[in-house]
Order: structure tokens, then sequence, then C-alpha cells
């Protein structure tokens, strides 16, 4: 097997795998998508966008950052939020992740995502290794009964990849006409498992 075979088995769901394969797979899939649409870029190139619409690549990469790290971290094992979320007033600021983002070195924001998915998936493993996908989140906003199982959190992380791995498509394609559905190979942002 050459190593771009090899790559693309690490980014790619099985193709008759289990559900917990399967989900996980599709996840890491749209983690790496997202880091090839947002890699290799400068400060410039960070704060483009497209349209109207106030999305950018460097908001993406804080974005996915701060969901990895509230759906994963502090929902899923009722840790409290590390740096720089911690420090945050979220009532006078609820989109800081998305504006503060400009102010960021293209450097401090992919180690940020990547650090968040690293994290990320050693706090899924165990929960995994606790319950496996019926594990409930230990804290959900706006909490009036049932709190979702692992598996729902997992489907909608893979929907909010999905989503923004559009936004990034679009905006990075107005950059430098970087198109494409997957990445031909595993990309260097991408955090190896």
């Amino acid at each position: 097997m050459d190593e771009a075979t090899h790559d693309r088995e690490l980014i790619e769901p099985p193709v008759a795998g289990d559900e917990v394969a399967t989900l996980l797979g599709s996840l890491e899939r749209q983690r790496a998508t997202f880091a090839w649409k947002v890699g290799g870029l400068d400060a410039e190139d960070l704060g483009v966008r497209v349209a109207a619409s106030a999305i950018t690549l460097g908001g993406l990469l804080k974005h996915l950052a701060f969901a990895e790290e509230l759906w994963f971290s502090t929902m899923l094992h009722g840790r409290a939020p590390g740096e720089p979320w911690d420090t945050v007033d979220w009532d006078l600021s609820p989109e800081w992740p998305w504006t503060s983002a400009a102010h960021d070195s293209p450097q401090y924001l992919y180690e940020l995502w990547r650090t968040a998915v690293v994290r990320a998936r050693a706090a899924v493993d165990e929960a995994l290794a606790d319950g496996g996908l019926d594990r409930r989140l230990v804290w959900q906003p706006g909490d009036d009964g049932e709190r979702s199982s692992l598996r729902r959190v997992l489907v909608d992380l893979i929907e909010e990849y999905a989503r923004h791995v559009g936004h990034a498509d679009l905006i990075r394609e107005s950059i430098d006409g970087l198109v494409g559905e997957d990445p031909p190979g595993a990309p260097e942002l991408y955090p190896p498992r």
C-alpha cells in the first residue's frame, strides 16, 4: 500500500464498519476536509469574506475549536473549558470565537483547532469506554429533561463540520481556486490519530 492510499484510509469512514467506526470515521473525514480547506494560509487569507457573509476561515477555525471543546469536554464530561474559552464574557460577546479570530495569528488558530481535536478525540474515547454511544451528556444548555447521547452529539458535530466545510470550500475557492470534495491525503494541518 502506498502512502497516499494509507492517508486516504485514515480519513475515510469504513465501507462496512460498525456504528462507532462509521460515526467516528465520518467525523474524521469532515475534520480532514476542513483542515485541507483552511490549511497553509496567511492572516490575510484567513480573513477573507465572500459576498455579504461575515464568515472567515479564521473564524471557522476558532468556532470549530470551541465546538470541539464545548461538546466533548464541557458538555460530555462536565469539565470547565480551558484557555482561551475560560476568560470570555459570553453574555457580552456571544460571537467571540467568530469576531476575535481576526486578531489571532494563523499559527495560533491552527494550533488552537488541532489541540481541540486531539482533546476531543480523547474525551470521546473516554466516553465510549464509559457507556458507549448511549453515554449521556453531563450538562446540556437549557437542560429541561432528557440529555443527548454521545451518538446524537457525534451526528450533530458531523453536521456542524459538514455545513462549515461548505462555507470553507466557497471561501477557499475565492482565495486560490482550490476545489474538491475530499483531500488527496491527510492534510498537514490535520492531527494524526
